[in-house]
């Protein structure tokens, strides 16, 4: 008798701590994610920030944007940015008006991504943490009171860079931004507004 008694002590033991740690990675799951997904997404925000600045020199120096990561990346290696010293105007005595002094040039590549550690050129267009997927990238012209304005938009799905994380996570997550109406992922610029505002901004 005793040792059956042991036995079902030892089985109900087991299935006690069972119990617990599904319990408690039913807890930790979504905490494990969350942290990921931030880690993630300041990788994916940094490199959409990286192609607004050159969408912004590039139009700039060409009068548009453009929807060619090819383009960017020519314009990066070739393209310079003018290096201007503003000063007050001395006729000016309302003090409003400037003086623009261009200096000289300095190259684009030297200028935005100096900071970079390990910068590879190639990487621009790839979306971080997605096994090698490029962001989706467009680029056209709306009306506004008559006015054609440029505009640009690049996107980085959910599903791209959260690729290896909890899919039925992933799947709430797309479900509840499309339910509203906003883009499943990260994105920055627009096709219908004239924004260049990140949609975590």
């Amino acid at each position: 008798m005793d040792m059956k008694s042991n036995i079902i002590k030892a089985v109900l033991a087991a299935v006690i701590v069972l119990l617990a740690y599904l319990v408690y990675d039913s807890i930790n799951q979504p905490i494990k994610f969350l942290k990921e997904r931030k880690h993630r997404e300041a990788e994916v925000v940094q490199r959409l920030k990286d192609i607004r600045s050159v969408q912004a020199f590039f139009k700039n120096a060409n009068g548009k944007y453009t929807s060619s990561f090819d383009s960017l990346m020519l314009y990066i290696q070739q393209g310079e940015i003018p290096v201007v010293n503003v000063i007050p105007d001395p006729n000016d005595t309302t003090f409003t008006k400037t003086i623009n002094d261009t200096l000289g040039y300095v190259k684009v590549v030297d200028s935005l991504f100096k900071n970079h550690k390990n910068f590879k050129l190639s990487d621009l267009a790839i979306i971080p943490f997605s096994n090698g997927e490029k962001f989706e990238m467009a680029s056209g012209e709306i009306d506004r009171g008559g006015m054609k304005v440029g505009v640009f938009e690049v996107k980085a799905p959910f599903k791209s860079y959260l690729v290896g994380l909890d899919e039925q996570t992933i799947l709430n997550l797309v479900a509840s931004e499309e339910a509203i109406e906003r883009f499943p992922g990260l994105k920055v610029g627009s096709m219908t507004e004239p924004s260049t505002d990140g949609n975590w901004e």
